[in-house]
């Protein structure tokens, strides 16, 4: 299975506060699991709550960095 198969149910599921969070890297690196949405770019469509998610995952994952590594 190749991973944009598995975010297909997380995607249905949770588009407004997916988000994803990238393991292994010496820095925490989140981004909302909804991609570019270029489509929208520059009409003042789109929607804050995903970058709001990421940034709280990575507020998270700051505060709890001892717990993972």
């Amino acid at each position: 299975m190749y991973h944009d198969q598995a975010l297909i149910p997380l995607k249905a599921l949770h588009f407004e506060d997916g988000v994803n969070v990238t393991l292994g890297l010496p820095i925490i690196r989140t981004a909302p699991d909804h991609g570019t949405a270029f489509d929208i770019a520059g009409q003042d469509r789109a929607d804050p709550r995903p970058m709001a998610s990421a940034i709280r995952m990575a507020a998270y994952c700051s505060a709890n960095r001892e717990l993972v590594e």
